[in-house]
């Protein structure tokens, strides 16, 4: 129900604010399901990017090299 929900409002919208042209048969690449599955699966990531300490996240490799550059 809600992956309807957001399939038939978000979709459109993305469209709209894109300024496509394209059909919507093309721009329709996520069904309801996938759509809502999607929006789950950013919402845990924004939450767990939010929880992880400023310290453990400075100590990677990754920042590690973005420092040296």
């Amino acid at each position: 129900m809600l992956g309807h929900l957001l399939h038939g409002l978000v979709m459109p919208v993305m469209a709209h604010a894109v300024g496509t042209t394209l059909p919507s048969s093309v721009v329709d690449v996520y069904g309801p399901t996938r759509l809502l599955l999607l929006g789950l699966g950013g919402g845990v990531l924004a939450v767990l990017g939010a929880l992880a300490p400023a310290g453990w996240a400075a100590g990677t490799r990754t920042a590690t090299a973005l420092r040296t550059e």
